[in-house]
Order: structure tokens, then C-alpha cells, then sequence
């Protein structure tokens, strides 16, 4: 059995499931949608390698997850699919990813009614000595994308801004908020890491980007707004232009 046929198996399957909940992209044949939850909404795209050589491609719109849970349903995601290789798996991916948000709110609710315990109230950092600079604003077929630099000098920096940008109720409800940054320690150890934010591979092209203009003491991030159309590979783009503009406007490269 080829893959069309059995994504036509599966897709057929799908719609008896979830009815209504189960829409098909207006704009693009392979493409697919499901609400989870009120504010999470889970976006499929079914590329032809699936399911005998590739996984789907999967974007999550949920501003109100943690990035935290955003990693715990990537990792399960991952897994199903190394377990299941060859196989269909979208039943099994939106079944587990409404388990772990349905528990990430039935947490959220219980910490809610509980009794705050007495601690130690921690002085609140100050942000003022960072100077953290934004980019123009891309927009794509509903995306947008922005993005922030800073210099930064140590591993505490680095979180130290963004806790900063958390702070900016917009970019906190970024469906992504890609992170990279390179930091050249007094010893010359060349510290550098990177996050997708579930944006995956994102947060590795950016790192390359720091890598190729070799700069050093820098991080930057990229916040992306889905606007319910996907853009394939051209979001990588916009991801790229993005980061480069604002390094360019905060002086890092030329």
C-alpha cells in the first residue's frame, strides 16, 4: 500500500473521529487542522514521504502553554512516531497531545486552590542595565515575525532577557520565541546554544547565522505570531531576515 492511499485510510478515519473538529486547509491539499483545547490548536501537514519514510509536519498555536510543555508534547510526538515508523500516527499524536494539555490544566487549576506557602520574597531583578534592541516587523500571509537582540556575557544574561521580553505581554504569546547566542568567556571558552520553542530547526539555523557573521557576547531572539496559514520553508526565511535586520540595527554586524 502506498502512502496516498494510506493517508486516504487514515484522513477518512480522522473525519469519522472528530466530525466537525477535523478541517481541511481551504488553501493547501495536504494540510489539516484540529482544536484541542479553546486557545490550542494543532495545525498537520502530510508531506508525501509520510508515513513509509517522514513524519507529518505539525505547529501548535497555543500562547498559553509553557515552553515547557510545548517540549513535553515535541518529545512524545518524536517518540510515537520513532515507535510507529512506517505507520500512521496522527490519531495517536492528537490523543496525546489532548492528554498532556488536559493535564497541564487540570495542574494549573489544582496549584491554583492551594494555600501559597510562606517564602522568602526574592528582589526583583533589574532589567535596566540591558539593552535590548527590536527589529522591524515581517508579515506573511497572517504570520509576523520580529526579532530582539541583546549583548549578553554569561549564561545569567542570557536569561536574565528573556525573562525581560516575557515581560512584554505580546511577545509572551508568540506561538515561538527561537533563541541562539554565542558568549566568548574571559578564559576564550566560546559558549553558544540554541532553542527551536517548538519551531523545529529554527533555533539551529539561527545559531548558524551567529556562526557565519562570527559574532561573539550576542543572543537573539525571534518571535513568531501564526496566523493560521503555513509557509513551509519560507518561515525559515523570514526567521533569518529577521534576526540579521536586528543585528544589523544593533551595530553587530555590518
Amino acid at each position: 500500500m502506498d502512502n496516498m492511499l494510506l493517508q486516504a485510510e487514515e484522513l477518512e478515519a480522522l473525519e469519522s473521529i472528530y466530525g466537525e473538529e477535523w478541517k481541511k486547509d481551504t488553501i493547501s491539499d495536504n494540510s489539516y487542522s484540529i482544536r484541542i483545547t479553546g486557545d490550542v490548536e494543532l495545525f498537520l501537514t502530510l508531506d508525501t514521504l509520510y508515513p513509509s519514510e517522514a513524519p507529518p509536519t505539525y505547529q501548535l498555536m497555543a500562547p498559553g502553554l509553557s515552553k515547557t510543555v510545548k517540549l513535553l508534547i515535541s518529545s512524545a510526538c518524536e517518540e510515537i512516531y520513532l515507535e510507529n515508523i512506517g505507520s500512521p500516527v496522527l490519531f495517536q499524536w492528537i490523543e496525546k497531545i489532548k492528554e498532556i494539555v488536559e493535564s497541564n490544566i487540570e495542574s494549573n487549576k489544582s496549584n491554583a486552590t492551594e494555600t501559597a506557602p510562606i517564602v522568602n520574597v526574592k528582589k526583583a531583578e533589574d532589567y535596566s542595565r540591558y539593552n535590548v534592541i527590536h527589529g522591524e516587523v515581517i508579515q506573511d500571509r497572517k504570520s509576523t515575525f520580529q526579532g530582539h537582540v541583546c549583548e549578553v556575557h554569561n549564561e545569567n544574561d542570557v536569561r536574565n532577557v528573556m525573562n525581560f521580553l516575557m515581560q512584554n505581554k505580546k511577545i509572551s504569546q508568540a506561538t515561538h520565541n527561537m533563541l541562539a547566542y554565542r558568549i566568548q568567556k574571559p578564559n576564550g571558552v566560546l559558549l553558544q546554544d540554541c532553542d527551536d520553542d517548538g519551531e523545529n530547526l529554527a533555533g539551529g539555523r539561527l545559531l548558524h547565522l551567529l556562526q557565519i557573521v562570527n559574532v561573539k557576547n550576542v543572543m537573539v531572539v525571534v518571535s513568531r505570531w501564526y496566523g493560521g496559514i503555513q509557509l513551509g520553508a519560507d518561515r525559515f526565511k523570514h526567521i533569518n531576515n529577521a534576526a540579521r535586520t536586528v543585528l544589523q540595527d544593533g551595530g553587530f554586524i555590518k
